[in-house]
């Protein structure tokens, strides 16, 4: 069985609400020097750069900054700041709904990612958390596309953070979307859509296998209708990644501004902010696990193409 290490608390502090990077140094290896290590391990980076990180004292070990000359030492941990690439910044303002000592719920906009990851990094929700509310130990409860707007869960300390997560993972949120799609007469609704979604890492839509058993359910039901278009309630019963995406799509009502379903369009400039996708999480409600309080929220915005114009 393997062993689980206790990394020790960072000696440096978030830089835009980023972690910096954090590495144990393998027990097994034949390095010199901790350079060498890094020159080895990231091959991607010029060892230039290691060079002058070292020489600025911007890599730390456990006892502070280190030498340029540092000898190996397996099993001992460093950390250092990436140096983070230049954003688009998403021009739209986050509102908090909610907050107290454990947890944080927030209203996103459109085109703002949950949390850090690929090109989006300091302009996530997360990030931008972190450092204006001075929370750095604040973490996702769930998962919001970054696509998506409305309401998302955060956790303020590690501590209760399993138990929210939990919530998520047990079922026990009631989560409401609302999104805006073409509207078809003969489709019957409301309706419960079940099926089995793979996503696989690296490719942008999921897909539905037919032969497999359902592992993703969705209830869709029509609210009201004008102009060819139709406003939705969308009721997931799971969370699977772009679950509702894939629903919609799949009763030929796709969502509104999708660029994935039913066809993968190529990626707008980063600073289009001109279509966004019509999909809303507009009510979160649960038992909160630490108080017993019935709690609900529920969203501020709105999606911008209803009502239709031409209605």
């Amino acid at each position: 069985m393997r062993r689980r290490h206790h990394a020790p608390p960072s000696p440096l502090p978030q830089r835009k609400g980023i972690d910096p990077v954090r590495m144990r140094l393998p027990v097994e290896g034949a390095w010199p020097t901790v350079r060498a290590y890094l020159a080895d391990r990231l091959p991607a980076v010029p060892a230039s750069h290691f060079d002058a990180m070292l020489a600025a004292g911007e890599i730390h070990g456990e006892a502070g900054p280190l030498a340029p000359d540092t000898p190996y030492r397996p099993g001992s941990w460093l950390w250092f700041h990436r140096e983070l690439a230049p954003e688009t910044t998403v021009p739209f303002a986050l509102e908090v709904l909610h907050r107290d000592e454990r947890i944080l719920v927030v209203d996103k906009p459109h085109f703002l990612a949950t949390t850090p990851r690929g090109s989006h990094v300091t302009e996530t929700a997360l990030a931008r958390l972190r450092h204006d509310l001075d929370l750095p130990e604040l973490s996702p409860a769930h998962r919001l596309d970054r696509l998506t707007a409305g309401l998302a869960l955060f956790v303020v300390h590690p501590a209760h953070r399993g138990v929210y997560q939990s919530l998520f993972a047990d079922r026990l949120v009631r989560k409401e979307y609302q999104a805006v799609a073409p509207y078809r007469p003969e489709l019957a609704l409301p309706t419960t859509v079940r099926s089995h979604i793979v996503k696989e890492r690296g490719v942008i839509a999921a897909h539905e296998l037919t032969d497999a058993a359902p592992n993703a359910e969705s209830r869709v039901e029509l609210l009201e209708h004008a102009g060819g278009l139709g406003r939705y309630r969308l009721l997931p019963a799971t969370g699977r990644t772009h679950q509702l995406r894939l629903h919609m799509s799949g009763l030929g009502i796709p969502i509104l501004n999708d660029p994935v379903y039913p066809v993968v369009l190529p990626e707008s400039a980063p600073d289009d902010f001109s279509d966004p996708l019509q999909l809303l999480a507009s009510v979160l409600a649960f038992t909160d696990p630490v108080s017993g309080e019935e709690l609900r929220f529920t969203t501020r915005r709105t999606l911008a193409a209803w009502p239709p114009a031409d209605a």
